[in-house]
């Protein structure tokens, strides 16, 4: 008899106290839309003052200064790694799943033009010849205000939460440090967001598989014999070389391609000579092939080595290949689960801002596709394209800004995720 007692009353606090701790609801969307509100002057503030003082990648010393000042008021623990990366860990101390929330931290070599497509900016970088014209200065805000709202609900969520910091996203400096820092530690899923100027200010798209392309480098050099301009029989012209090169990998790739599988060809550099009577002994060629299918990029680079093989011995001339070339990332391709659940839930947060069209995945590249080595993983893009701003343009743009109006979406979206995905 009190043996069965004894069982009972272990059954019954297990199921009063540790279950209630496991089935944790979500918080809900009136809350969240309120702590948006009220941090939307401090996104704003951050987001101004790092597109002030950008650094190119793998020199962010001073920007992760500043982002870890903002995170010790917080009194949560940074964990640096090699570069000028790190993370942040926020643990609810209830057991449940763990989450990544990235944000990229670098800027670029581009001289900022003070003005957009159509009025002056309201931030100008302060750094000259350097400038957040991608809209990773967004991003890092976009995680801070995250971050804050989230430490502030930290009681009514379970599990941690990963807060990731990368460093050199433009040249893939940091994220291979960053993937094996975080490898042990357990993560279900890592969320991440990247703004958009074809977007308009506010869109959400959200879309299950490839999103964003995968990208390799075209670099090689075609090697003849140089000269004097005025006994070319005497020399061996690789500028002939590389214009019929160039033309040949035109046709072959209109021709020996599988033409259902989107590949792109950019060629954009071709170097060679210094005055105009003198023969260059060689050639450079530089470019980049975009792709959504890991397999037809790696044909495509397959197709350039040949037909450059091929049309130099053609001339006498030979081609030396760079280490470098070949694939470099692959597509950021969304876990369908992760997908669905960010389009349910968002879309109950912003029920007219989630969009799903093909039409607007982007054939730029991104280091966040090697976050899936960790764990499944989501990314969103954020439209912040306003043509009376004069937000719109290009990234990679001396005119390139952003519609601050979108960053309060952006958090939305990933506090809302966050709770979801610990909470469901």
């Amino acid at each position: 008899m009190n043996k069965r007692f004894i069982s009972l009353s272990i059954l019954f606090l297990f199921f009063f106290t540790i279950v209630p701790v496991w089935s944790q609801k979500p918080v809900k969307k009136e809350i969240i839309l309120e702590k948006i509100k009220a941090m939307d002057s401090y996104v704003r503030e951050i987001r101004g003052y790092l597109h002030e003082h950008p650094e190119v990648s793998s020199k962010e010393f001073e920007t992760a200064k500043f982002i870890q000042s903002e995170i010790a008021k917080l009194g949560l623990p940074v964990t640096p790694i090699p570069g000028t990366g790190f993370y942040v860990v926020l643990d609810t101390h209830k057991p449940g799943k763990t989450i990544g929330l990235r944000t990229d931290i670098d800027a670029l070599p581009i001289l900022e033009n003070p003005l957009n497509l159509k009025q002056e900016k309201k931030w100008i970088s302060q750094n000259e010849g350097v400038s957040h014209t991608c809209g990773h200065d967004g991003h890092m805000a976009i995680l801070l205000g995250a971050m804050k709202i989230l430490h502030d609900l930290k009681d009514q969520l379970k599990g941690k939460i990963i807060f990731i910091f990368e460093e050199g996203e433009e040249t893939n400096s940091g994220i291979d440090a960053m993937v094996t820092a975080l490898q042990p530690l357990g993560i279900d899923a890592i969320y991440g967001n990247h703004l958009r100027s074809a977007l308009k200010t506010g869109d959400l798209f959200i879309k299950e598989g490839a999103i964003m392309a995968g990208s390799g480098t075209i670099a090689f050099d075609v090697i003849g014999k140089g000269g004097h301009a005025s006994r070319p029989d005497l020399a061996i012209n690789p500028i002939f070389a590389t214009a019929n090169i160039l033309t040949g990998i035109s046709i072959a790739w209109n021709n020996q391609r599988d033409i259902t599988k989107t590949l792109t060809l950019g060629i954009s550099q071709v170097q060679g000579g210094e005055t105009y009577n003198v023969i260059p002994n060689s050639v450079y060629v530089g470019g980049t092939i975009r792709f959504f299918d890991k397999e037809e990029g790696i044909k495509g680079f397959e197709l350039v080595r040949k037909v450059a093989t091929t049309i130099a011995q053609a001339h006498n001339c030979t081609v030396q290949f760079h280490d470098g070339m070949g694939v470099k990332i692959n597509p950021v391709v969304n876990d369908r689960d992760l997908a669905m659940l960010a389009q349910k839930v968002i879309t109950e947060l912003y029920p007219d801002k989630v969009v799903s069209s093909e039409e607007n995945i982007w054939y730029a590249s991104e280091t966040f596709t090697k976050y899936s080595s960790v764990a499944p993983s989501i990314f969103l893009l954020v439209g912040i394209k306003n043509e009376d701003l004069g937000s719109g343009a290009e990234h990679h743009n001396d005119r390139f800004d952003l519609d601050e109006d979108a960053l309060p979406y952006a958090v939305g979206a990933m506090v809302q995720f966050t709770n979801r995905f610990l909470n469901q």
